[in-house]
């Protein structure tokens, strides 16, 4: 009898290094990565943390540069003092290495749980572990448990988020061209209302105009995310609505909504608008919430709390007796975000937030009234200006125009 060859199953690793290619360029210099870097260190140290395990997208691109796609896989940054690692899934390849600074391990899927395998060979076990409280979901915090063993847990996201909240003069430059590449698709999207036009017709014209801009101004970047909010008639009522396929009247109430998204970082344009004429109540409206907007920008400087501003905001509203109209807080910080990761919380114009504005800050001004449907002037009224707070005041870096004198489109 012939006795054949067994077929051996080549080995299947829990994790390995998927080094394919070169390092491409990131949006911010080795350097600048390195500092960011040299202040988580400086929060683990102060908190007695070993190893700090990253995983929600704002911070692991905020300290590496990969924004990572997670469509329901884990992702983190592993950080000790001596290592900068990216934990990524298998389906990724060499992109997670090649987009970020610092070196990358890849985890496969042959075997369960070998994300938290490769965690362990950077974090180590038995230490004191920093991880995000506001984002590791209570199953992923029980593995890290069962994997890492740490003698201790601590919660380092809000120490992260105040660093975050202090921009870089990098930073700024791109925040800068972010909040010009909105103005682009503002325009852009001017020029396509008309009557008879549907909302997803004009939006995808201000989202192709981003995007080709943010083409233009950086050629090495990764493109994605960018995307309009264009909303009409009743679908203003709410800042975040989704754009539908209603399609514009004569005399509507419009909101123009653009948000380029550039290696992680939001910035954002947002205006009212009305197709054809705006007839006197709902005049009256939009010009105090403009008036609302200009005074609220007035007070964006340094030693300001975010509450004070809120609270004397409220009090221009009350006078006017719209305050019962208002439908969010005044304004909020930029950096890494978006509209599904991300959030500096601390830096947000609301009632119930003390944080005391400074110089490098970057915050937006957008107060918003909402009459519901029926009242004289229904719909939502928004204007939306992104500024840079200097050492004695603010840099308003939005220049597409707002108010009725330029707003009275098509």
């Amino acid at each position: 009898m012939t006795v054949q060859n067994p077929i051996t199953t080549p080995a299947r690793p829990d994790f390995h290094r998927v080094h394919n290619g070169t390092k491409a360029p990131l949006q911010f210099s080795g350097a600048a990565y390195d500092a960011r870097i040299a202040g988580l260190r400086a929060i683990m140290h102060d908190a007695g943390v070993i190893a700090a395990v990253l995983t929600s997208m704002h911070n692991v691109s905020y300290y590496s540069g990969f924004t990572y796609c997670a469509f329901g896989r884990a992702y983190a940054l592993v950080v000790t003092e001596s290592q900068v690692v990216t934990i990524s899934a298998g389906i990724d390849a060499g992109q997670p290495w090649r987009r970020s600074h610092g070196d990358a391990i890849t985890y496969t899927d042959w075997t369960r749980d070998n994300f938290w395998r490769a965690v362990t060979s950077v974090a180590g076990t038995g230490g004191v572990v920093g991880y995000e409280g506001d984002h590791m979901t209570l199953d992923q915090h029980g593995k890290m448990t069962a994997f890492l063993s740490p003698v201790q847990t601590v919660d380092i996201a809000p120490a992260t988020m105040r660093q975050r909240m202090h921009k870089s003069v990098a930073e700024l430059d791109l925040i800068r061209a972010g909040a010009a590449v909105a103005d682009v698709g503002g325009y852009a999207i001017r020029d396509a209302v008309r009557a008879g036009t549907r909302e997803i017709d004009v939006a995808m014209a201000g989202r192709d105009a981003m995007e080709l801009e943010i083409a233009r101004r950086f050629p090495n970047a990764e493109y994605r995310d960018t995307w309009v909010w264009f909303q009409s008639g009743l679908n203003t009522d709410g800042a975040h609505n989704p754009v539908t396929a209603r399609v514009l009247e004569h005399g509507d109430i419009l909101s123009l909504n653009t948000f380029p998204m550039i290696s992680g970082y939001y910035t954002a344009l947002e205006r009212t608008m009305f197709l054809g004429e705006v007839d006197d109540a709902s005049l009256n409206i939009w010009e105090a919430n403009v008036a609302a907007h200009e005074y609220g920008m007035s007070l964006l400087k340094p030693g300001a709390t975010c509450a004070g501003v809120t609270h004397a905001i409220n009090d221009f509203f009350a006078e006017r007796d719209l305050l019962q109209y208002r439908t969010f807080g005044y304004g909020h910080s930029f950096g890494v975000l978006s509209h599904y990761y991300g959030r500096e919380a601390g830096l947000e114009l609301r009632e119930d937030v003390d944080t005391v504005i400074e110089e490098g800050m970057v915050i937006s001004m957008e107060p918003m009234l909402t009459l519901p449907q029926g009242a004289a002037g229904a719909g939502g009224y928004r204007e939306h200006d992104i500024l840079i707070i200097t050492a004695d005041g603010a840099e308003n870096i939005t220049e597409y125009p707002y108010g009725p004198a330029f707003n009275v489109v098509g």
